[in-house]
């Protein structure tokens, strides 16, 4: 079992933006910005292009709708929409707040060696639980 489906199946942490019969929103434990989260099916799909077309609108619609709630409460100059369906093999749509135009595809994850560089979660902070679970209280919708 995909550790997303361990979170749906309250198995493992998580704090929680969203919760309804399809999908599920929660705070992304490495966010590029603070406010980071993501959208993920309640079922079992590896990849977003394999959602239908109405799970695949409905959950557009939930970040479209966070993230409307987003930019009116923490102020990012953009708020971006990502599908990459790398790290977890479970269909996600990371909502981010950006403060930069190259946030998205950012600096923090690279690290530059004398060989070459490398793209690595480990320059992104990792807020605890309770930063996590505040931020997710701030942006769920009233």
């Amino acid at each position: 079992m995909c550790i997303f489906c361990q979170i749906i199946a309250g198995e493992a942490e998580a704090s929680f933006v969203h919760q309804d019969k399809l999908c599920v929103a929660f705070m992304n434990l490495r966010p590029i910005n603070p406010g980071e989260f993501m959208v993920i099916p309640r079922a079992h799909i590896d990849h977003f292009t394999d959602l239908s077309d109405d799970l695949a609108a409905h959950i557009m619609l939930v970040a479209q709708r966070l993230g409307r709630h987003m930019q009116a409460t923490l102020s990012p100059r953009r708020v971006g929409y990502v599908v990459h369906g790398f790290g977890v093999p479970h269909a996600h749509l990371n909502v981010v707040p950006l403060m930069h135009s190259n946030d998205i595809i950012s600096g923090k994850h690279v690290q530059v060696h004398d060989t070459g560089f490398e793209v690595t979660l480990a320059g992104l902070a990792a807020p605890n639980r309770a930063e996590l679970d505040a931020m997710a209280a701030r942006l769920r919708l009233p």
